[in-house]
């Protein structure tokens, strides 16, 4: 799985270690990424200690040009499982969940992708105005491109190795890269489980996403893919790797 963070100090062991332990309790084999994005406090010298006790946690760092996606995408080059999670740092995703997406991934699907809200999910603390600002996008996102999912701007995701090398090449270098990455999956036919998640906010810390910077990004990738879809005529469709 990959963790970008930057400046996590205040909850990157707890994520880590809640991690590993359900994980290994579910006797799931995996790998967790930590891609530090040019952090200045704490962070990368937690994570190097707990490598010692951990030796399925790998520290990478993005040493180019910084933002989520750009840190995301540099985890996703060095992934070597079947199946890549993405997951936030800042413990407001669930390990609980990543296992039922796990579970969801072998029933068949490409892709699964975790969902706020629906029936059996929870959100907690959620900022009034984001959650509004949140619902809108999403609702714009849905209805433009026909798809029963409702939750497309949350980065907590499950793709399969080979949907990650059928969506390349990934050019989102911010938070706009949660969006990309989903899309990119439907609109090249890969199939997809929906899956009700948790999601709490961060507790410690400061959040990295400014609405303000972010609305005309988010706009750009939702546009370029809707284009593909109207115009490509499948020219990027998926490829599933023969067994």
């Amino acid at each position: 799985m990959v963790i970008p963070a930057r400046d996590e100090e205040g909850s990157v062991e707890e994520t880590l270690r809640d991690l590993v332990a359900t994980l290994n309790e579910e006797s799931i084999p995996h790998e967790l990424i930590l891609v530090d994005d040019g952090s200045s406090d704490a962070t990368v010298a937690i994570v190097e200690r707990l490598i010692l006790e951990y030796p399925q946690i790998h520290l990478l760092y993005n040493n180019g040009r910084h933002g989520f996606g750009m840190a995301v995408r540099v985890g996703l080059s060095s992934a070597t499982g079947d199946a890549v999670a993405v997951m936030m740092a800042d413990r407001s995703d669930s390990a609980r969940d990543l296992v039922a997406c796990y579970r969801k991934l072998g029933e068949g699907y490409d892709c699964v992708f975790g969902s706020r809200f629906l029936r059996g999910s929870k959100v907690v603390d959620y900022p009034t105005h984001k959650l509004l600002l949140n619902r809108m996008a999403n609702w714009f996102i849905r209805i433009l491109f026909a798809v029963p999912f409702n939750d497309f701007t949350n980065a907590f995701k499950l793709y399969r190795s080979y949907v990650i090398e059928g969506m390349q090449p990934l050019i989102s270098p911010h938070f706009n890269l949660t969006v990309e990455m989903p899309l990119k999956a439907i609109v090249r036919g890969y199939t997809f489980g929906i899956v009700p998640i948790t999601w709490t906010n961060r507790k410690s810390g400061v959040s990295k996403l400014k609405i303000k910077e972010m609305g005309s990004r988010y706009l750009f990738i939702v546009l370029y893919l809707w284009l593909e879809k109207a115009l490509a005529r499948g020219d990027y469709a998926r490829e599933i790797p023969r067994a």
